[in-house]
C-alpha cells in the first residue's frame, strides 16, 4: 500500500481530519480533507466532528484549534514547525501598553502564540482584521505582533489610533521590492496581487492586497490571465488548480516559509500511528485565550 492509502485507511480507523494551510507542500494540500487560510481552518477544526485533528500548518495554528475543541486530539506532523512572528511580542509589552492608554482594545492577529492570546481582546486575521477592527468601540487600537498587518489596516481606519508593535512575517519580509517591479517590466499586463503581511514599498506597488484566501479568490474571479504573487509559494497549487490556464510569477528571491514545509506526508503517517506530537495547552492559558478567539468568530460573521 503507497503513503497516500496508507494515510486514508488510517484516518478512518482514527477517527481523524486532516486540515493543511495553502503554505504547506502540494502533495498534502491534494490529500488534505480541508485547505484554507488561518480563518478557515480555525472555523473548521472548531465545528469538526472527528475527535483527531492533524494540524499540517504551524504550531499556533494547532494551538488555537486545541484552546477552541479541548475535547479533541490534535496533532502536528512537525512539533518544531512554528512560526517566529507568533512570538515577536510579549506579555510585559502588552500590559505597559494597556497602562498608558485609555479606552484600549488589544487585537491579536491570530499568528500568535495561545500566551499573547491571553492579553488580548480580539484576535484577527488577515482576511476579518478590517472588519473587526471597525467593529470594535475602542478608540486606541494595540495591534499585534505583525507591523506591516497593522499598517495596512491603520491605513482604512484612520477614525482609530493604532499603537505599532515591531513584529513581522520573515518570509513576507524577505521578498524584494526590487524583484517585483522587475517583474511589472517583464509582465506588464500582470496584476500584482500582494498579502498584507508584505512591506510597505510592495503593498504600495500591488493591484491588489488580501489574504491567501483572498489573494486566491481575486485571481479566480479575475479577468486577467497573469498575475505577480507576493505570498508564500504554497499557494500556486491552488491558484494553478482552480485556474489553469492563467500564469503566476514569483520573486526571485522564492518566498518560502521553512516552517510550513516541515510537513511532510511521512510525518503526517507517523503521528496517525503513534499518536505522537499532541498539542497540549496549559488549563490556564486556554482558558484566558478562548475569549479572544470566540470575539473573533463573533464579530467576524
Amino acid at each position: 500500500m503507497d503513503i497516500v492509502n496508507e494515510i486514508r485507511e488510517l484516518k478512518k480507523e482514527k477517527d481523524a481530519i486532516i486540515l493543511a494551510h495553502y503554505y504547506v507542500m502540494p502533495e498534502i494540500q491534494e490529500i488534505a480533507d480541508f485547505v484554507g487560510d488561518s480563518f478557515y481552518l480555525s472555523k473548521i477544526a472548531a465545528k469538526a466532528p472527528e475527535k483527531t485533528i492533524v494540524f499540517c500548518g504551524v504550531s499556533f495554528m494547532g494551538e488555537s484549534a486545541k484552546i477552541l475543541s479541548p475535547d479533541k486530539t490534535i496533532l502536528m506532523p512537525d512539533v518544531t514547525a512554528d512560526c517566529p512572528m507568533a512570538h515577536m511580542c510579549d506579555a510585559e509589552t502588552i500590559e505597559k501598553v494597556k497602562s498608558d492608554y485609555d479606552d484600549l482594545a488589544v487585537v491579536c492577529y491570530i499568528n500568535s502564540t495561545a500566551e499573547l492570546k491571553t492579553h488580548s481582546d480580539v484576535c484577527v486575521t488577515s482576511s476579518n482584521a478590517l472588519q473587526i477592527v471597525k467593529a470594535l468601540p475602542q478608540k486606541n487600537i494595540y495591534f499585534i505582533p505583525d507591523k506591516n498587518l497593522a499598517h495596512f489596516i491603520a491605513e482604512q481606519v484612520p477614525e482609530k489610533h493604532f499603537i505599532f508593535n515591531d513584529g513581522f512575517c520573515p518570509t513576507h519580509e524577505r521578498m524584494k521590492y526590487e524583484e517585483i517591479l522587475e517583474l511589472k517590466e517583464h509582465y506588464p499586463d500582470a496584476a500584482v496581487l500582494s498579502h498584507p503581511e508584505c512591506t510597505e514599498s510592495i503593498r504600495k506597488i500591488s493591484d491588489y492586497l488580501g489574504s491567501t484566501s483572498q489573494i486566491i479568490d481575486y485571481a479566480t474571479e479575475s479577468t486577467k490571465n497573469e498575475f505577480i504573487i507576493c505570498t508564500e509559494i504554497g499557494v500556486n497549487y491552488e491558484l494553478e488548480t482552480k485556474n489553469p490556464d492563467k500564469k503566476f510569477y514569483y520573486a526571485k528571491s522564492t518566498p518560502v516559509c521553512p516552517n510550513m514545509k516541515k510537513n511532510t506526508l511521512e510525518k503526517i503517517l507517523n503521528v496517525l500511528k503513534t499518536g505522537e506530537n499532541e498539542v497540549v495547552v496549559d488549563e490556564a492559558v486556554s482558558k484566558g485565550s478562548i475569549s479572544a478567539l470566540e470575539m473573533m468568530h463573533k464579530l467576524a460573521k
